[in-house]
């Protein structure tokens, strides 16, 4: 297992990073099976877990908190806010009020009483980011978070959360997570520079693409589905996996031609994928989601491989750098651009 640190923090952190949003009644809901996938995780040297409180309703951080008890010490702890947490107004979202409930509620699930890296999930247009950051910088001085993330927030958002950190001197996102993988590298042209410059980490989510890398969908397979297309329709448009879609139909063929590229040097495709993810010079960790131990132990192989410039070379060829095929994995929107009435001048009366 290689080891980066985390952006500026000087914490230490293994090159892949336990998802567990499989964990619980969205993936994997025997929880003795659960606990023995984090355990083989932790002893093949992984030392960051990465969960969230919207994860199966919560189970997963009750989950993640049962099975690292007694090895505390070993893991850093990542989990997040923002995502409804019920049919409140306002459970959900980055306002100190609901901040400061979910971190005490997240606390209590994990079983901890502290979180080593406490998110927000998805950026809350409604909040002001000095708002978000005051709570969060009062929950580090409080001890009950040790640093705060940002996940999936656009590059303007995250030059914006910096600065605003800086002049009204908040705790400041030590680390962005966004969507990264061979067929979504759109983020190379402005999150990871803007990432680098501000000496953020990055842990990156679907580095297997929501499962178009996992070597079983190519152009002859005889079904497109896996158990997220199947089991979490919210999770999982049809945008995503339509082959209706000119975007999608470039994804299949993409994907068969980097199976090729991975068989030709002696890898699988699950290999290439995370080993490309994790090669970028600003990507701290690759966050693997495994459903099962068998998923695990996949994925885990590919801890140490290193990709040469010739198959990264011909990678940049079936995929251009800087190009997501799918406009919809580049996991955010320009929330201006969702309402009519923010790009349109009022009609006069």
């Amino acid at each position: 297992m290689q080891y980066r640190t985390l952006g500026s923090t000087g914490v230490q952190v293994s090159s892949l990073c336990l998802g567990a949003m499989m964990f619980g009644t969205w993936g994997n809901a025997d929880h003795e099976d659960v606990a023995d996938i984090v355990r083989t995780a932790l002893d093949a040297g992984v030392n960051i877990i990465d969960t969230a409180d919207v994860y199966s309703g919560g189970e997963s951080e009750v989950l993640v908190g049962r099975a690292i008890a007694g090895r505390r010490d070993e893991v850093v702890l990542a989990t997040k806010v923002s995502s409804p947490m019920g049919p409140g107004r306002n459970e959900r979202g980055a306002s100190r009020r609901w901040i400061v409930r979910a971190c005490e509620a997240s606390l209590r699930r994990l079983g901890t009483d502290h979180i080593d890296l406490y998110q927000v999930h998805r950026p809350d247009p409604t909040t002001d980011l000095d708002e978000t950051l005051g709570a969060l910088t009062d929950l580090v001085r409080a001890g009950k978070i040790r640093y705060a993330g940002s996940s999936t927030f656009t590059p303007s958002a995250i030059v914006r959360a910096q600065w605003t950190a800086e002049r009204r001197q908040r705790e400041r996102f030590v680390c962005e997570q966004p969507p990264y993988s061979l067929l979504a590298r759109g983020i190379e042209a402005d999150v990871l520079p803007a990432c680098e410059a501000h000496r953020m980490g990055v842990l990156a989510w679907s580095p297997l693409a929501g499962g178009w890398l996992s070597g079983r969908w190519h152009r002859d397979a005889a079904e497109l589905s896996s158990h997220r297309t199947r089991t979490m329709p919210f999770r999982t448009t049809l945008s995503h996996y339509d082959l209706g879609i000119p975007a999608n139909r470039a994804k299949l063929d993409a994907a068969t031609e980097l199976a090729g590229i991975a068989a030709e040097a002696g890898l699988t495709l699950i290999q290439l994928a995370l080993a490309f993810v994790t090669t970028h010079p600003a990507v701290t960790a690759a966050i693997i989601g495994p459903r099962t131990a068998a998923h695990l132990r996949d994925q885990l192989a590919a801890a140490d491989v290193v990709l040469d410039a010739e198959v990264l070379d011909r990678i940049d060829r079936v995929v251009a750098p800087g190009t997501d095929l799918n406009p919809e994995d580049t996991g955010y929107g320009a929330e201006i651009l969702a309402d009519p009435r923010r790009r349109r001048r009022a009609a006069a009366r």
